[in-house]
């Protein structure tokens, strides 16, 4: 079995983590294949045995992998998606951070999770991606055109808001006046969206949903709508251009640039241990149901 590893060490103490990761992979007697920067990380810190650094690396992966550890949180699981793109390797999320709602593997419990990986016992969650083109095109936007949590736009360099003009295949929406609009995925739903407003989408939903940042339109509602549809956006506002990001990536676009967006042809497949569900995951990181007169 062939593994990838990726990590940003952006979290106190997690070096600890990461070493007994590799302890136990090493054990496991796996090929085990560490992406070269976060191998430099590691080998800075006190602590982690000489021998670590004897790894092999990589710094683009390959459809050999059969799985990718992804160590840190759901920011990391999001650069994780960068590197494995459309290779349908399956991402095992290591929560080392702080809430992790796509990196589920809890830190205290990483020998026994990590076994039952590499004996096969777990599922594969399939989560959708958004695509975005625009016209004229954008260079930054070009290299990596897709999102697994949300599209958004918002203003820039101003406190005025923004006109996005918005189109559900073709066929025009309303014109929303506000800080900004997120498009979002069933995975993006408990992140940017959720904060602003929207509703939680369960993940194997086909839906993408449509929240306003801020918006001056009190009658203006989160949307959600089919997968399938294709979503078109112009904005305008009174500074000459605003921002889109896709998950933590931004770009800047001048005003009236055409944007679409739509489903990748692509998922991502994200490795869920099998006692493990999203309710389980919305009751745990939101408290759902902490409601004392539950």
């Amino acid at each position: 079995m062939k593994i990838g590893i990726y990590g940003q060490f952006y979290h106190k103490h997690s070096e600890k983590y990461v070493q007994l990761i590799l302890e136990v992979l090493r054990a496991k007697a796996v090929d085990v294949y560490i992406e070269e920067d976060f191998l430099d990380l590691i080998n800075l810190h006190e602590g982690i045995p000489d021998s670590f650094g004897s790894f092999q690396t990589f710094t683009q992966l390959d459809d050999s992998y059969d799985l990718f550890f992804s160590i840190g949180g759901d920011g990391t699981i999001l650069k994780s998606v960068t590197l494995v793109k459309d290779r349908n390797i399956p991402i095992v999320g290591i929560n080392t951070g702080r809430l992790g709602f796509l990196a589920t593997l809890p830190k205290e419990k990483i020998s026994e999770s990590i076994t039952q990986i590499l004996q096969g016992n777990y599922t594969l969650s399939h989560r959708t991606l958004l695509q975005v083109q625009t016209t004229p095109a954008n260079r930054d936007l070009q290299k990596w055109p897709y999102a697994l949590n949300e599209i958004a736009v918002n203003r820039k360099n101003t406190t005025s808001m923004i006109k996005v003009e918005t189109q559900v295949n073709a066929e025009h929406l309303t014109s929303y006046w506000s800080d900004g609009l997120i498009i979002s995925t069933p995975t993006g739903s408990t992140g940017y969206s959720l904060s602003c407003g929207g509703p939680v989408i369960e993940p194997g939903t086909h839906s993408i949903s449509l929240t306003p940042i801020a918006p001056h339109n009190l009658n203006a509602r989160p949307f959600v709508i089919s997968d399938e549809s294709t979503v078109t956006l112009r904005v305008t506002g009174r500074e000459k251009s605003y921002l889109i990001s896709l998950d933590s990536r931004i770009a800047t676009l001048e005003n009236n640039t055409e944007i679409t967006i739509k489903k990748a042809p692509f998922s991502i497949q994200l490795v869920q241990l099998q006692e493990d569900t999203f309710i389980k995951t919305l009751r745990k990181k939101l408290l759902w149901g902490e409601d004392k007169r539950n």
